[in-house]
Protein backbone atom coordinates (compact mmCIF):
# COMPACT_ATOMS: atom_id res chain seq x y z
CA UNK A 1 0.00 0.00 0.00
CA UNK A 2 1.56 3.45 -0.56
CA UNK A 3 2.25 5.57 2.11
CA UNK A 4 1.16 9.21 1.54
CA UNK A 5 4.06 11.85 3.05
CA UNK A 6 2.77 14.15 5.28
CA UNK A 7 4.51 17.46 4.62
CA UNK A 8 2.59 18.80 7.14
CA UNK A 9 2.86 16.69 10.52
CA UNK A 10 7.06 16.63 9.72
CA UNK A 11 7.24 20.10 9.14
CA UNK A 12 4.88 20.89 12.27
CA UNK A 13 7.26 18.60 14.55
CA UNK A 14 10.25 20.19 13.04
CA UNK A 15 8.52 24.32 14.29
CA UNK A 16 8.32 22.34 17.78
CA UNK A 17 11.45 21.18 17.85
CA UNK A 18 12.92 24.62 17.07
CA UNK A 19 11.26 26.36 20.62
CA UNK A 20 13.78 24.68 22.78
CA UNK A 21 16.59 26.75 20.62
CA UNK A 22 14.79 29.95 20.08
CA UNK A 23 13.80 30.09 24.06
CA UNK A 24 17.64 29.47 24.66
CA UNK A 25 18.67 32.08 22.12
CA UNK A 26 16.12 34.66 23.72
CA UNK A 27 17.57 33.47 27.01
CA UNK A 28 20.88 35.15 25.84
CA UNK A 29 19.45 38.15 24.13
CA UNK A 30 19.48 36.82 21.13
CA UNK A 31 15.90 36.66 20.00
CA UNK A 32 15.82 35.38 16.20
CA UNK A 33 14.34 37.61 13.77
CA UNK A 34 13.43 37.17 10.39
CA UNK A 35 13.23 40.20 7.86
CA UNK A 36 10.89 39.66 4.65
CA UNK A 37 11.08 42.18 1.61
CA UNK A 38 8.04 42.68 -0.39
CA UNK A 39 8.13 44.55 -3.81
CA UNK A 40 5.68 43.61 -5.79
CA UNK A 41 1.37 43.54 -5.78
CA UNK A 42 0.85 39.71 -6.66
CA UNK A 43 -1.49 38.70 -4.57
CA UNK A 44 0.30 35.08 -4.64
CA UNK A 45 3.66 36.85 -3.23
CA UNK A 46 1.38 38.64 -0.64
CA UNK A 47 0.21 35.67 1.04
CA UNK A 48 3.14 34.00 1.15
CA UNK A 49 4.95 37.02 2.88
CA UNK A 50 1.99 36.63 5.47
CA UNK A 51 2.32 32.96 5.74
CA UNK A 52 6.01 33.48 6.34
CA UNK A 53 5.12 36.06 8.85
CA UNK A 54 2.73 34.25 10.69
CA UNK A 55 5.38 31.11 11.03
CA UNK A 56 7.52 33.73 12.57
CA UNK A 57 5.03 34.34 15.26
CA UNK A 58 3.94 30.90 15.99
CA UNK A 59 7.26 29.66 17.22
CA UNK A 60 8.68 32.74 18.98
CA UNK A 61 10.64 34.40 15.82
CA UNK A 62 10.61 38.34 15.66
CA UNK A 63 9.21 39.29 12.46
CA UNK A 64 10.41 42.72 10.25
CA UNK A 65 8.64 43.41 7.22
CA UNK A 66 9.04 45.69 4.64
CA UNK A 67 7.54 47.20 1.89
CA UNK A 68 8.43 48.98 -1.51
CA UNK A 69 6.40 50.39 -4.15
CA UNK A 70 6.89 48.03 -7.58
CA UNK A 71 7.60 51.27 -9.07
CA UNK A 72 10.05 52.58 -6.58
CA UNK A 73 13.51 52.74 -8.12
CA UNK A 74 15.91 49.83 -7.73
CA UNK A 75 18.07 51.78 -5.49
CA UNK A 76 15.32 51.95 -3.13
CA UNK A 77 15.11 47.69 -2.60
CA UNK A 78 19.37 47.75 -2.37
CA UNK A 79 18.93 50.57 0.11
CA UNK A 80 17.20 48.56 2.48
CA UNK A 81 18.70 45.52 1.92
CA UNK A 82 21.78 47.62 3.36
CA UNK A 83 20.00 48.66 6.47
CA UNK A 84 18.71 45.14 7.40
CA UNK A 85 22.36 43.62 7.09
CA UNK A 86 24.05 46.36 9.20
CA UNK A 87 20.32 46.09 11.56
CA UNK A 88 22.14 43.41 14.98
CA UNK A 89 18.03 42.60 15.32
CA UNK A 90 17.76 40.67 11.94
CA UNK A 91 19.16 37.51 11.41
CA UNK A 92 17.73 36.30 8.54
CA UNK A 93 16.50 38.44 5.41
CA UNK A 94 14.28 37.04 2.62
CA UNK A 95 13.55 39.05 -0.20
CA UNK A 96 9.88 37.86 -1.62
CA UNK A 97 10.55 36.77 -5.64
CA UNK A 98 9.78 37.90 -7.84
CA UNK A 99 10.73 41.35 -8.01
CA UNK A 100 10.04 44.03 -10.80
CA UNK A 101 11.80 43.68 -14.55
CA UNK A 102 13.97 46.81 -13.40
CA UNK A 103 15.91 45.14 -11.05
CA UNK A 104 18.11 43.06 -11.47
CA UNK A 105 17.23 39.74 -9.09
CA UNK A 106 21.00 38.64 -9.31
CA UNK A 107 22.08 41.87 -7.99
CA UNK A 108 19.46 41.20 -5.00
CA UNK A 109 21.04 37.55 -4.20
CA UNK A 110 24.38 39.45 -4.14
CA UNK A 111 23.29 42.15 -2.37
CA UNK A 112 22.10 40.18 0.90
CA UNK A 113 24.66 39.48 3.41
CA UNK A 114 26.02 35.52 3.14
CA UNK A 115 25.46 35.48 7.56
CA UNK A 116 21.77 36.75 6.80
CA UNK A 117 20.84 34.52 3.71
CA UNK A 118 19.01 32.20 4.78
CA UNK A 119 17.33 31.40 1.59
CA UNK A 120 20.63 29.96 1.01
CA UNK A 121 21.54 31.74 -2.62
CA UNK A 122 24.59 33.82 -1.84
CA UNK A 123 26.69 32.66 -4.36
CA UNK A 124 29.18 32.10 -1.37
CA UNK A 125 26.66 30.13 0.34
CA UNK A 126 25.97 28.01 -3.07
CA UNK A 127 29.34 27.85 -3.37
CA UNK A 128 29.76 26.09 0.31
CA UNK A 129 26.79 23.73 -0.66
CA UNK A 130 29.01 22.39 -3.30
CA UNK A 131 32.05 22.21 -1.53
CA UNK A 132 29.92 20.46 1.45
CA UNK A 133 30.29 23.13 3.74
CA UNK A 134 27.03 24.59 3.75
CA UNK A 135 26.23 27.49 5.76
CA UNK A 136 22.40 27.41 5.11
CA UNK A 137 21.06 24.48 2.56
CA UNK A 138 18.37 26.04 0.38
CA UNK A 139 14.55 25.76 2.35
CA UNK A 140 13.01 23.58 -0.26
CA UNK A 141 15.46 20.97 -1.14
CA UNK A 142 16.66 20.68 2.60
CA UNK A 143 13.10 20.15 3.47
CA UNK A 144 12.70 17.26 0.73
CA UNK A 145 15.88 15.49 2.82
CA UNK A 146 14.21 15.82 6.26
CA UNK A 147 11.13 13.81 4.53
CA UNK A 148 13.07 11.58 3.13
CA UNK A 149 14.29 10.98 6.50
CA UNK A 150 11.21 11.16 8.50
CA UNK A 151 9.86 7.99 6.40
CA UNK A 152 13.39 6.04 6.67
CA UNK A 153 13.80 6.47 2.94
CA UNK A 154 17.51 5.20 2.33
CA UNK A 155 19.29 7.52 -0.23
CA UNK A 156 22.71 6.05 -0.21
CA UNK A 157 22.86 3.94 -3.09
CA UNK A 158 19.41 5.10 -4.25
CA UNK A 159 19.04 5.82 -7.89
CA UNK A 160 17.82 9.53 -7.56
CA UNK A 161 16.60 10.98 -10.64
CA UNK A 162 15.32 14.91 -10.26
CA UNK A 163 13.13 16.68 -12.61
CA UNK A 164 14.08 20.44 -13.64
CA UNK A 165 17.17 22.33 -12.81
CA UNK A 166 16.10 25.65 -11.36
CA UNK A 167 19.08 27.52 -9.00
CA UNK A 168 16.20 26.90 -6.40
CA UNK A 169 15.22 23.35 -6.60
CA UNK A 170 16.46 20.99 -8.97
CA UNK A 171 20.39 21.98 -8.92
CA UNK A 172 20.58 21.97 -5.19
CA UNK A 173 18.55 19.01 -4.59
CA UNK A 174 21.52 17.17 -7.01
CA UNK A 175 23.86 18.61 -5.06
CA UNK A 176 22.70 17.42 -2.08
CA UNK A 177 21.60 14.34 -3.19
CA UNK A 178 25.44 13.17 -4.40
CA UNK A 179 27.18 14.46 -1.33
CA UNK A 180 29.32 12.40 0.56
CA UNK A 181 26.81 12.86 3.83
CA UNK A 182 24.04 11.27 5.53
CA UNK A 183 20.73 11.57 3.50
CA UNK A 184 23.29 11.69 0.22
CA UNK A 185 25.13 9.34 -1.72
CA UNK A 186 23.01 8.60 -4.48
CA UNK A 187 23.91 8.19 -7.87
CA UNK A 188 22.05 11.17 -9.13
CA UNK A 189 20.55 12.22 -12.66
CA UNK A 190 19.26 15.46 -13.80
CA UNK A 191 16.64 15.80 -16.56
CA UNK A 192 15.32 18.75 -17.79
CA UNK A 193 13.32 20.34 -21.22
CA UNK A 194 16.20 19.25 -23.43
CA UNK A 195 16.27 15.86 -22.08
CA UNK A 196 15.08 12.77 -24.29
CA UNK A 197 12.99 10.08 -23.57
CA UNK A 198 12.01 11.12 -20.50
CA UNK A 199 10.45 8.02 -19.19
CA UNK A 200 13.33 5.94 -19.92
CA UNK A 201 14.81 8.29 -16.69
CA UNK A 202 12.19 8.53 -14.44
CA UNK A 203 11.32 4.63 -14.71
CA UNK A 204 14.89 4.01 -13.38
CA UNK A 205 14.18 6.28 -10.28
CA UNK A 206 14.06 5.13 -6.49
CA UNK A 207 14.03 8.21 -5.71
CA UNK A 208 11.98 10.80 -7.92
CA UNK A 209 11.53 14.48 -7.44
CA UNK A 210 9.33 16.50 -10.03
CA UNK A 211 10.24 19.89 -9.89
CA UNK A 212 9.92 21.41 -13.68
CA UNK A 213 6.50 23.41 -12.76
CA UNK A 214 4.47 21.48 -15.56
CA UNK A 215 1.54 20.55 -14.59
CA UNK A 216 0.94 16.60 -14.28
CA UNK A 217 4.05 16.11 -16.76
CA UNK A 218 4.76 12.94 -15.02
CA UNK A 219 2.15 10.31 -14.76
CA UNK A 220 2.36 6.64 -13.26
CA UNK A 221 3.52 4.97 -16.58
CA UNK A 222 6.75 6.94 -16.10
CA UNK A 223 7.35 5.83 -12.03
CA UNK A 224 9.08 2.72 -11.07
CA UNK A 225 7.41 0.00 -9.12
CA UNK A 226 8.02 1.06 -5.07
CA UNK A 227 9.60 4.07 -5.68
CA UNK A 228 9.58 7.44 -3.90
CA UNK A 229 8.13 10.11 -5.49
CA UNK A 230 8.50 13.59 -4.34
CA UNK A 231 6.51 16.23 -5.73
CA UNK A 232 7.75 19.92 -5.68
CA UNK A 233 4.75 21.53 -8.03
CA UNK A 234 2.63 23.63 -7.30
CA UNK A 235 0.79 24.73 -10.35
CA UNK A 236 -2.29 26.82 -10.33
CA UNK A 237 -4.95 25.71 -13.17
CA UNK A 238 -9.02 26.91 -13.93
CA UNK A 239 -11.23 24.54 -11.83
CA UNK A 240 -14.72 24.34 -11.21
CA UNK A 241 -14.17 24.92 -7.30
CA UNK A 242 -15.50 27.78 -5.24
CA UNK A 243 -12.49 29.80 -6.00
CA UNK A 244 -11.86 29.13 -9.71
CA UNK A 245 -8.97 27.48 -9.56
CA UNK A 246 -7.15 24.13 -7.41
CA UNK A 247 -3.59 23.49 -7.24
CA UNK A 248 -1.75 20.46 -8.88
CA UNK A 249 1.66 19.50 -9.08
CA UNK A 250 4.01 18.26 -11.68
CA UNK A 251 2.87 14.35 -10.70
CA UNK A 252 -0.27 13.12 -11.96
CA UNK A 253 -1.21 11.71 -8.35
CA UNK A 254 -3.53 9.36 -8.38
CA UNK A 255 -1.82 7.42 -11.45
CA UNK A 256 1.45 7.62 -9.73
CA UNK A 257 0.14 6.92 -6.69
CA UNK A 258 -0.68 3.30 -7.61
CA UNK A 259 2.40 2.40 -8.50
CA UNK A 260 4.49 4.43 -5.98
CA UNK A 261 5.73 2.94 -2.55
CA UNK A 262 5.59 6.47 -1.02
CA UNK A 263 4.43 9.71 -2.43
CA UNK A 264 3.86 13.46 -1.14
CA UNK A 265 0.79 15.12 -2.12
CA UNK A 266 -0.24 18.14 -3.39
CA UNK A 267 -0.95 20.08 -1.18
CA UNK A 268 0.26 19.54 1.93
CA UNK A 269 3.58 17.64 0.63
CA UNK A 270 7.06 20.16 0.26
CA UNK A 271 5.12 23.21 0.40
CA UNK A 272 4.64 23.45 4.48
CA UNK A 273 8.57 21.99 4.56
CA UNK A 274 9.97 25.01 2.55
CA UNK A 275 8.39 27.17 5.12
CA UNK A 276 9.40 25.12 8.29
CA UNK A 277 12.90 25.02 6.80
CA UNK A 278 12.88 28.92 6.48
CA UNK A 279 12.43 28.93 9.89
CA UNK A 280 15.32 26.46 10.68
CA UNK A 281 17.79 28.77 8.57
CA UNK A 282 16.92 31.70 10.38
CA UNK A 283 17.49 29.91 13.70
CA UNK A 284 20.67 28.40 12.56
CA UNK A 285 21.73 32.23 11.46
CA UNK A 286 20.56 33.68 15.27
CA UNK A 287 22.95 30.90 16.78
CA UNK A 288 25.99 31.74 14.79
CA UNK A 289 25.68 35.28 14.57
CA UNK A 290 25.34 35.28 18.79
CA UNK A 291 27.98 32.55 18.82
CA UNK A 292 25.25 30.84 21.28
CA UNK A 293 25.36 26.93 20.47
CA UNK A 294 22.10 25.21 20.38
CA UNK A 295 20.87 22.07 19.26
CA UNK A 296 18.54 21.76 15.66
CA UNK A 297 16.10 19.06 15.23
Amino acid sequence: MTEVIDGNAVAADIRDGLTGAIERLADAEARPGLATVLMSDDPASETYVSMKQRDCEEVGITSHHVEIEPEAPAEELFDTIADLNADDGVNGILVQMPVPDHVDKRRVLRAIDPAKDVDGFHPENVGRMVAGNARFKPCTPHGIQKLLEAYDVETEGAEAVVVGRSDIVGKPMANLFIQKEPLGNATTTVCHSRTKDLAAHTREADILVAAAGVPEMIDGSMVKEGATVVDVGINRVDADTDKGYELIGDVKYESAKDVAGAITPVPGGVGPMTRAMLLYNTVAAASEQAGVDVDLP
